[in-house]
């Protein structure tokens, strides 16, 4: 089997994130699983999550083994560009996953849903299967396990015989566990996909589309939640570390 062709890995400060498009990003995906991957997995890089990762080695460790690391925020794409000169393009996680599930029902995928309340993980399943014919619910399991469960999950999710996890725990927690168990699970592809669940539900809002295309969503969820402030707070640090690195 000829080795699969990765995207162009870059990084931001540091931090690694891959210069792909959603189509790229869908392409490579499909080649991973068609070519018996196991236990790969797909995260988001956005500024907030490259000012973590600056101060937690361990788990910028975790992100750098990843298969796929997509420019989910639009300061990523501005940094890659500004760096790099690279015609950066954002792929948010909240799109790529049910792209994922537009894939997997075509192929035959079962996929699994792993991660927040139960009422939501059940709703966006039910959206999900009207939204995508044909596409198989393998299996599904709130976010509210205990660590003693844990092994339970994996077996489950392995005996379901679905081949894309999405793990919606939200960061770093979901990462942490990606980390953790994808040596025991049988799965293609893990994502990890934040609040994308309660997104499909409709219990959080998306921002209206002429926000997304001006790179305006971060303003978007500023607005409708004030409380997102204090998480904001590292979006202009980010800029201009941006800007010292590009004058360096």
């Amino acid at each position: 089997m000829n080795p699969i062709e990765k995207p162009l890995r870059t990084d931001v400060l540091g931090v690694p994130v891959d210069c792909v498009t959603m189509a790229g990003a869908l392409d490579f995906a499909e080649k991973l699983v068609d070519g018996g991957a196991k236990g790969q997995y797909i995260l988001a890089i956005n500024p907030e999550k490259v000012m973590a990762l600056l101060k937690d080695d361990l788990l910028r460790e975790a992100f750098s083994k990843a298969a796929l690391l997509i420019p989910d925020g639009i300061g990523v794409v501005w940094a890659m560009r500004r760096l790099h000169g690279l015609e950066a393009v954002r792929v948010p996680g909240s799109e790529l996953m049910p792209n994922l599930c537009e894939l997997a029902a075509r192929k035959g995928y079962g996929i699994f849903l792993f991660g927040s309340k139960e009422e939501v993980s059940r709703g966006a399943a039910e959206k999900l299967v009207q939204q995508y014919p044909g596409l198989k619910i393998a299996g599904r399991a709130n976010g509210y396990l205990k660590e003693e469960e844990m092994p339970g999950l994996v077996e489950q999710i392995n005996a379901s015989g679905a081949k894309i996890l999405f793990v919606a725990l939200g960061s770093p927690r979901q990462e942490k566990w990606i980390q953790r168990w994808r040596p025991q699970l049988n799965v293609g592809i893990c994502q990890g996909i934040g609040g994308t669940l309660d997104t499909i539900v409709g219990t959080v809002k998306r921002a209206p589309p002429l926000f997304c295309r001006l790179g305006l969503e971060w303003f978007y969820r500023l607005v409708s939640d004030p409380r997102r402030a204090k998480r904001q707070v590292s979006l202009p640090v980010f800029a201009w570390k941006v800007l010292l690195a590009k004058v360096k």
